[in-house]
């Protein structure tokens, strides 16, 4: 656990019942515990989470309206020649 002994530990304890006191630890631990497990649940929710870069979605509109203005020039041309 990263090198944590339990004197480093205990220091640590003492020193966060003095910053907070004692009525304060029981809520911090439950608010901790609380945003670990929105985090894990969130990680696990990769579905809700759209993975494409907005580089590559950006570029991709890009190309497609490239695509669209082509397919307009040749239309239009195609029309030019007919008439």
């Amino acid at each position: 656990m990263m090198g944590l002994r339990l004197p480093e530990l205990l220091i640590i304890l003492v020193v966060l019942l003095l910053v907070f006191g004692a009525n304060k630890i029981p809520q911090l631990g439950d608010a901790l515990g609380k945003g670990i497990r929105n985090f894990k649940k969130a990680s696990n929710e990769e579905d809700a989470i759209d993975v494409t870069p907005k580089e590559d979605a950006q570029q991709n509109q890009l190309s497609e309206g490239a695509a669209a203005a082509r397919t307009s020039a040749s239309t239009k041309a195609t029309a030019e020649k007919k008439v």
